[in-house]
């Protein structure tokens, strides 16, 4: 079937497209799904959205009042649109959803502008896609009638079952909840229905727990791949590497995980010559073709712990994947460096590798181990001991680059994560840096750590040739941190009697802040707020001129990711550029022409005076790219992030619920108007005191000081303070964790009123 999204998607920007073509686009054989899309563009065209035409033809309206968005909602029913444009949130009441739910694709049309510090109002329009067609819900009886409750409470509707849904109920003591499948959404007067498709214990099997997690996040339904065959990449015109002993590193222990790249650093004039092979998915399956929809659908690889749902096929898999000793096709990017990591030179290649070696934690924590002068090898370097010299090359240069990101402005946080039976493949560091804004610690014992220098290297050399050569691509774009969102921080620095240094303009930036906090006993906590506040890279569409070529020492502020297809669909679509560079573009002038130049090679926009492609195939490597297509990735990435998030949370809930009743140490991590938020050590799970439940005195949140004052006994709550706490509560479903503050907790200060004064008056405003 399809949606309202992909209906208008398939309707050009210019002219006009006939209505028994759009049917065949849509691939429509059936009667009732064509009286669908009949009603479907009569109140589109009604809606100013879509223009009718002799009710044979369609066109897209272009009108700039219709702002595409996601709808945002919360359990108490604000909801608001986050536009695709980037622009300010509107705000939408709720006799103005016209049922739209939370998650899902919308057109908002604005009612009311926003003043001061008020946002734009709106109201829903049409309903673009729904975020899913199933939910998890529980089961309750209403006026006679069987009624699904969502758990996701930001879904501010029942859905009433049919009656013989009551078969599907379990009535022992245990636990369950219940997928229902959307059989028709609210309109006008009428509720949704729906019915049962299948019912999920809830005995804290790991299993049962996955499948919750995997249909909260809307990945339940798994289309199978389509049978085709994997095309094998020519050899023509590759480079022969396979006398290079390349190196492959991954963490990862389940032998269903992804695969990286293969890497090679050698010495070279004072510094480093660093060699990266990716596997060439893009050579294996052509743009356009089922295998390759069926990829886009998927978009993201999802780690579950100790498995994965891989995004490749096993096929493809099986083909792409590097294997020791074997000759195996990339494309592989050469990068000179200098020895402050700075990038000097670099070329662009197809390739032929045979990796020598593959290296495991337990290797690098024995050549950490290692004496610097030892002449004897340790038994577990042995296998390797060919290869030790090359390894201690790549970890330098690893160093180098990881040192020099920091002193370009990138964010680094220590932040380690949970040691705790369960996540397994979840502790090791995702190397592709496909989400968070911030990179972690280098690690030299560990191979996702290592490697992880050396894809971002290559995804930004990638970026910078592109853009000389005007080309298109998927970029990650960072996303600003709004500037109350840093002095709310920095509020919370202060507060804990850390000094910080304003800019000539009187700001921060999150690296200053993530500088300030090194020194601090308080830096994990801090730390920790600061990247609860750093948005998620977007995926947006790289820029082209309308100028043949551009120059390749402009600035660039993104990163063109091609290294991790294994992981990433966006990789793929990006790998069909290079490889359309690489294999289609024109080298000379005519073919007449004696004088070739390397399309690969860095600065070679300097001596192109020709039009690198012809009309037809440029025209075909920009309709690999879509806004549509860009959004469609975008909520893909946002789910892949919402469940390994949600994994993480609920194995921590897991191993806090044994504890209900118990007293354990925690620490404050942060302090709202409602109560706080404590980390439980070991777990690292974070559990909230409600402020109803500090029953020894009335406490007030002082905002500016960032903490919780009692009236009476002065007792404060800031955050860093170590407090003992009971816990209450434990709901697995909401990665709920509630506690209660036990009275005789020796942490939480006792200060007079006048130093209460002091402390207001000695405290900077930070605006």
């Amino acid at each position: 079937m399809f949606s309202v999204s992909k209906l208008i998607e398939k309707i050009p920007t210019d002219g006009s497209l006939e209505i028994k073509k759009l049917e065949r686009i849509l691939k429509l054989t059936k009667k009732a799904d064509r009286q669908k899309l009949d009603i479907a563009i009569e109140a589109l065209d009604k809606l100013g959205v879509i223009n009718l035409e002799d009710s044979k033809f369609v066109s897209r309206v272009d009108d700039n009042t219709l702002i595409q968005s996601r709808l945002r909602c919360s359990s108490k029913g604000y909801c608001f649109a986050v536009r695709d444009d980037g622009e300010e949130d509107i705000y939408i009441r709720d006799h103005h959803l016209n049922h739209a739910w939370n998650d899902d694709r919308v057109l908002v049309r604005v009612i009311r502008e926003g003043i001061r510090r008020r946002s734009p109002e709106g109201e829903v329009q049409c309903i673009l896609q729904r975020y899913s067609s199933k939910l998890l819900t529980t089961i309750e009886k209403e006026d006679d009638k069987l009624v699904a409750i969502p758990l996701d409470e930001r879904i501010l509707s029942n859905i009433v079952l049919p009656d013989s849904d009551v078969k599907h109920i379990h009535k022992n003591s245990e636990p369950y909840v219940y997928e229902v499948e959307i059989d028709r959404y609210p309109i006008c007067q009428f509720p949704a229905e729906g019915h049962i498709t299948r019912s999920i214990a809830l005995d804290g099997d790991i299993e049962s727990d996955r499948q919750i997690l995997v249909s909260k996040a809307n990945l339940q339904d798994q289309i199978d791949p389509p049978r085709v065959a994997i095309k094998s990449p020519i050899e023509k015109n590759r480079i022969d590497l396979t006398s290079q002993p390349a190196i492959i590193l991954n963490s990862w222990n389940s032998k269903s995980s992804p695969f990286l790249p293969a890497i090679y650093v050698e010495p070279h004039k004072g510094g480093y010559r660093l060699w990266l092979h990716a596997s060439s998915i893009a050579e294996r399956v052509s743009n356009g073709t089922n295998l390759d929809l069926w990829l886009k659908d998927k978009a993201e690889a999802h780690c579950l712990g100790d498995k994965w749902m891989l995004l490749l096929n096993d096929a493809l898999d099986k083909a792409s994947r590097f294997e020791i000793g074997k000759t195996n096709e990339a494309i592989s990017v050469r990068i000179d460096i200098e020895t402050n990591g700075n990038v000097t030179d670099w070329a662009f290649c197809l390739s032929l590798i045979n990796p020598q070696v593959q290296i495991t934690k337990e290797i690098l924590n024995s050549l950490a181990d290692r004496k610097p002068r030892s002449r004897t090898i340790p038994a577990k370097l042995k296998p390797i001991k060919d290869h030790v010299g090359n390894l201690q090359t790549l970890l330098a240069c690893s160093k180098a680059l990881s040192e020099n990101e920091s002193i370009n402005g990138y964010i680094e946080l220590d932040l380690p994560r949970p040691d705790i039976s369960g996540l397994d493949d979840l502790l090791h560091e995702d190397p592709s840096s496909s989400f968070k804004q911030y990179k972690l610690p280098l690690d030299l014992t560990e191979p996702n750590s290592i490697i992880r220098p050396f894809i971002q290297i290559a995804n930004r050399t990638w970026s910078m040739h592109a853009n000389s050569l005007n080309l298109p691509g998927i970029s990650l774009i960072p996303q600003s941190l709004e500037s109350y969102t840093i002095n709310d921080i920095a509020k919370s620095a202060v507060s804990l009697n850390l000094e910080i240094e304003l800019d000539e303009e009187g700001g921060l930036s999150p690296s200053e802040l993530s500088e300030a906090f090194k020194n601090s006993s308080n830096r994990r906590v801090l730390e920790k707020q600061l990247s609860h506040s750093m948005q998620n890279y977007s995926l947006g569409l790289n820029q082209i001129s309308s100028d043949k070529l551009s120059t390749s020492n402009q600035i660039i502020n993104y990163t063109t990711p091609w290294c991790c297809p294994s992981l990433h669909y966006h990789d793929i679509a990006n790998q069909y550029v290079i490889i359309s560079l690489l294999k289609d573009a024109k080298d000379r002038p005519t073919s007449r022409a004696k004088h070739q130049v390397d399309l690969g090679v860095k600065d070679v926009w300097e001596e192109i005076t020709w039009p690198i492609y012809t009309e037809t195939i440029f025209k075909n490597i920009v309709q690999i790219f879509s806004d549509e297509m860009i959004t469609n990735l975008n909520i893909k990435r946002r789910q892949a992030n919402s469940l390994k998030e949600s994994i993480i949370s609920l194995i921590q809930a897991r191993k806090v619920e044994p504890l209900i009743g118990q007293k354990i140490e925690a620490i404050i991590t942060g302090v709202q108007s409602y109560g706080f938020f404590a980390e439980i050590s070991p777990m690292m799970a974070e559990g909230l005191v409600h402020v109803s439940s500090l029953n020894d005195d009335w406490y007030e949140y002082r905002s500016r000081l960032n903490r919780l004052v009692g009236r009476k006994n002065r007792k404060i709550y800031q955050l860093g303070d170590s407090v003992k706490v009971k816990i209450i509560n434990v709901d697995i479903l909401r990665n709920q964790i509630d506690l209660e503050v036990e009275e005789d907790n020796s942490a939480s200060l006792n200060i007079n009123n006048e130093e209460i004064k002091d402390d207001i008056k000695c405290a900077p405003e930070i605006e």
